[in-house]
């Protein structure tokens, strides 16, 4: 059964990286204590050269911003931890997510410890200027995660993205 990777840094006050072995394989995870609510977007967002956004950290250090989901907003945690975008369910049905049951299928590692998950893919995952087409992410139950993280299936897809200084940049 494939494993998946998500941290969980969206529902917690601090997170802290610890190292875990999963399958034979070392991998990141996240040792928080967990909130049951999303947290507000209050990141400055500003937009450079038409197709870039640059983020400001909150007070916190986490990169935040309003995204565009399937056409539906939803605030949204940058994660570059995580190795796809992630979602709740509550999060799923706003954004029009069908899953049943039966997709739940796909093991993943949180800060609330390990879980299933559902594979869906989103037509489109929009910040900005930026739009991503066809973006994997996968389904958590809310008590798992408080709202979306945007990982890796969404930030490989762009041109780049470098955190510096307090202020993230993502290139298209």
């Amino acid at each position: 059964m494939m494993r998946i990777l998500i941290l969980a840094s969206l529902v917690s006050g601090i997170a802290i990286s610890v190292p875990k072995i999963v399958d034979g394989r070392l991998e990141k995870t996240v040792d928080s204590k967990p909130q049951a609510t999303a947290m507000a977007v209050k990141t400055p967002v500003s937009y450079s050269s038409g197709r870039d956004v640059v983020l400001t950290a909150d007070a916190r250090g986490h990169f935040v911003g309003k995204f565009k989901i399937n056409g539906r907003k939803v605030d949204g945690l940058i994660d570059t931890g995580a190795t796809a975008v992630a979602i709740n369910r509550s999060t799923a049905r706003k954004l029009g997510v069908s899953v049943t049951p039966g997709m739940f299928k796909y093991r993943v590692s949180t800060a609330n410890g390990a879980t299933k998950a559902a594979r869906v893919e989103l037509r489109s995952v929009e910040l900005g200027p930026i739009r991503v087409r066809d973006v994997e992410a996968f389904v958590l139950d809310d008590n798992s995660l408080g709202g979306m993280l945007v990982g890796m299936s969404f930030l490989n897809r762009l041109k780049s993205f470098q955190a510096r200084d307090g202020k993230l940049v993502l290139k298209r």
